[in-house]
């Protein structure tokens, strides 16, 4: 297997699952496997590009193992891959994105694929896209009410704004065709797209019924 091939980490407590991941992806990564948390701890190190980890584990929560990568300082790219449906509280959880299961081939591919992409460029830019990843990830699974009443919600949009407007500059140097320019203002349209149908919907919300 070519020392350049980028490696992926999966973790995942189902040994029938993890290996179907790890067969979905190793024709183009080298890939390990970790079938708990406290073995991905130990299967991780610099060589690691990307992590693919399962939120809820008996022996080592996802958001438990995740919190002790960060604090180890890893800085590798994680997608949590989980059934648990995300709530306010992954804003402040250290993974640059999230899939709720099940997951398809391509799903997987596209995620790792992208994460990799991310991973070249600067900490601004990869926090921009993790950001993103949440915002649009919120705006999937919760109602126009419940994001226009969340004060995390609104933070994070703040948050977000304040990044995209820092990074204008920076992004601007990429020429339109480069990828991760057009992923940038892709971004940057459907975020104004989403805040305003969330204001709009949440307008409808607050009118009076017709008489």
């Amino acid at each position: 297997m070519s020392e350049e091939q980028p490696v992926v980490l999966i973790v995942e407590d189902e040994p029938d699952l993890a290996d179907l991941y790890a067969t979905w992806l190793d024709d183009e990564y080298e890939v390990r496997v970790a079938y708990g948390g406290r073995e991905a701890l130990e299967k991780l190190d610099d060589h690691v590009s990307v992590v693919l980890l399962d939120r809820r584990m008996p022996d080592l929560s996802g958001d438990e193992a995740l919190a002790e990568m960060r604090s180890r300082g890893f800085e590798c790219r994680v997608a949590m891959v989980t059934a648990v449906e995300p709530d306010f509280d992954i804003i402040d959880m250290g993974f640059d994105d999230y899939l709720v299961k099940p997951v398809s081939k391509d799903a997987l591919h596209d995620t790792v694929s992208n994460l990799l992409l991310r991973n070249a460029y600067d900490s601004g830019v990869q926090e921009l896209f993790s950001l993103a990843s949440k915002k649009a990830l919120l705006e999937s699974e919760k109602g126009p009410s419940a994001l226009a009443e969340s004060d995390e919600y609104h933070e994070l949009d703040d948050q977000l704004a304040d990044l995209r407007e820092e990074l204008d500059e920076t992004l601007g140097q990429f020429g339109e065709t480069d990828e991760i320019s057009a992923l940038y203002h892709d971004i940057g349209r459907n975020a104004g797209d989403d805040d305003a149908d969330v204001d709009a919907d949440a307008d409808e919300d607050d009118a009076p019924d017709p008489e």
